[in-house]
């Protein structure tokens, strides 16, 4: 059975990777990473690799895809195998970190979490998905707090250019996203994929940002490819 550490994303905990690791069964032993109380990504997976078996598979979700890449700076040698999932390697624009600031200035002034959140659904998930997946992701986000989210932007805010990173990557590796991704363009999954040795690329039609509540069937899909892949 393989052993593989999960990393959620921006406002989400746990259960954002609790459908995947339902379909994955007796696959994998599955540990999801904490990102909820530290201030800086090289901080969480710090706490990450604490925990973490000696060896194992990684799969990162959007900021979760931020922190594995900090994880394979720190210690790669512990990682036998990569999934970056709706993620993005490369620094942000001026005008999206504005937008972040924005966000944090909006949410400390204290901000209906779940209005916000209902309203950031369209640009979250894919229209297909059901109904079920979009009262989930907003429950998520008022579950982990206002502060919390604000401390995670702001730690995605201060990231370094993680570009350096990818060349460094040579174990098997996954790139991932959804077709209908409108927080990250699949062509950044598709650049971060060119940029890695040993990369494949997966698109899964039908999905917005979070393949893994959106398409639970088809991540648990690819992670088992990745799984093959390591053997």
């Amino acid at each position: 059975m393989k052993k593989l550490v999960l990393i959620p994303g921006l406002g989400s905990d746990a259960a954002v990777w609790s459908r995947t690791i339902a379909a994955l069964g007796d696959d994998a032993r599955c540990m999801v990473g904490d990102t909820l109380q530290d201030e800086s990504l090289t901080g969480m997976a710090r706490r990450i690799l604490a925990t973490a078996p000696a060896a194992f598979t990684l799969a990162g979700l959007s900021m979760g895809g931020m922190v594995a890449l900090e994880i394979m700076r720190l210690e790669p040698a512990r990682v036998t195998g990569l999934a970056i999932v709706d993620s993005n390697a490369f620094p942000d624009t001026p005008e999206q970190a504005e937008q972040r600031r924005r966000m944090v200035a909006a949410i400390r002034g204290g901000i209906d979490l779940d209005a916000s959140g209902r309203s950031a659904l369209t640009r979250l998930i894919h229209p297909d998905a059901a109904n079920e997946v979009g009262d989930e992701i907003v429950a998520m986000g008022i579950r982990v707090g206002g502060e919390t989210y604000a401390r995670q932007i702001e730690a995605v805010l201060h990231r370094p250019d993680q570009r350096p990173v990818l060349s460094s990557i040579s174990i098997p590796t996954l790139v991932v996203t959804g077709a209908g991704d409108a927080m990250i363009p699949p062509s950044c999954a598709e650049a971060m994929a060119a940029a890695i040795t040993n990369a494949e690329l997966a698109v899964i039609p039908n999905c917005g940002h979070l393949p893994p509540i959106e398409q639970p069937q088809a991540t648990a899909a690819l992670l088992r490819s990745l799984f093959a892949r390591e053997r």
